[in-house]
């Protein structure tokens, strides 16, 4: 099976690849991405693409159509991935997220593609009241990033092809990678317990948020590359995730404190509403991937996260103003002149 993964040098693309080539070690597996974050490794010494068989750079809004003849399949993880770099970056989010993302998607389809796994995401169900959501239920994305998901899986149900696509509606990622990202919920409250002993919730600590281990989005985007259309349909938008792992936030502080003994916890009691609250139903992904439900539990990918930080001896009380979030990242390379405000990198003058 040849098996191409777009946006791979990323925070889950750097485990998918370790995991793929693990799970299929007669695989071909080749990388293709535009390497914002490539430079972020975290507590390795050993590149995750050596798992590939080929790595490629570019840019996926450009990619060759032909390019894509041969694969068997597709996994389209390049994205412009959390809510703060969708707002200030509306643009290149769209066109990243959604434009590029069908556009390759109608080429797989041209060139015999069979499995094409977009990499979705509950936060299209934003504010979510009244108890937990299923795919059929109504959607109320509140962000660029979300709206960018949505409208994805919408074109991507209207292309006409043989080719079976998933949309894996993931719910919030965490837990240790080699790229690590401290943007994500649980990560920041590990980074926060480690560098000053104290977590800062943002929020009141009330909304909602289901949680998946980055490790367990890996065994789902395994399931969703060999899915016959026989399983779920041609098309499929399918919530990831496991009932027991959705959680008030406040419940993921005191966690974390727990795991990292005499941490304290600071709710900011007074913090406006927060618009993205959601509790996610995943009985559809149990019943049509058995075999492939999520195995890390909440205790798991905290120690994980702990033991990882600590073999980066990290100690940065001040991470969210670090390179371990995205936003500053993609805002550094801006400022740099690395890339222009469309996200394209820029030729300089030795």
């Amino acid at each position: 099976m040849k098996i191409l993964i777009t946006g791979n040098l990323g925070y889950v693309g750097s485990t998918l690849s370790k995991y793929l080539r693990h799970a299929h070690p007669d695989a071909v597996l080749h990388g293709f991405d535009n390497a914002y974050f490539a430079h972020g490794l975290t507590g390795t010494t050993v590149v995750p693409e050596r798992s590939l068989d080929q790595q490629f750079y570019g840019d996926v809004r450009t990619l060759s159509h032909d390019f894509l003849h041969g694969y068997d399949a597709v996994v389209q993880l390049a994205a412009i991935s959390n809510d703060p770099m969708g707002d200030r970056f509306v643009g290149p989010t769209m066109a990243i997220n959604q434009d590029a993302a069908v556009a390759i998607a109608k080429a797989a389809a041209a060139a015999g593609v069979k499995n094409y796994v977009f990499a979705s995401s509950c936060s299209v169900y934003g504010v979510a009241l009244g108890g937990a959501r299923k795919e059929t239920d109504t959607l109320n994305p509140v962000t660029a990033y979300a709206k960018s998901k949505i409208g994805t899986e919408r074109e991507l149900a209207a292309i006409d092809s043989e080719m079976t696509i998933s949309s894996l509606r993931f719910a919030t990622a965490c837990g240790m990678s080699d790229r690590l990202r401290l943007d994500l919920v649980l990560n920041d409250f590990a980074a926060c317990a480690l560098s000053k002993g104290e977590i800062t919730v943002l929020s009141d600590g009330s909304p909602w948020r289901p949680l998946i281990d980055v490790a367990d989005m890996a065994r789902a985007i395994d399931w969703a590359v060999h899915r016959p259309a026989s399983n779920g349909g041609r098309y499929l938008a399918v919530n990831v995730g496991s009932d027991d792992r959705n959680y008030q936030v406040r419940d993921l502080a005191n966690a974390v404190a727990q795991a990292v003994p005499g941490t304290k916890v600071a709710i900011n009691l007074d913090a406006p509403a927060d618009s993205r609250s959601y509790q996610v139903n995943f009985g559809l992904y149990r019943s049509l991937a058995p075999a492939h439900q999520p195995q890390v539990d909440l205790q798991q990918s905290i120690q994980n996260l702990i033991d990882g930080l600590r073999r980066m001896n990290f100690s940065d009380a001040e991470f969210r103003s670090s390179q371990l979030i995205r936003l500053h990242v993609l805002q550094g390379h801006v400022d740099a002149k690395r890339i222009n405000q469309a996200f394209e990198w820029q030729t300089t003058s030795a």
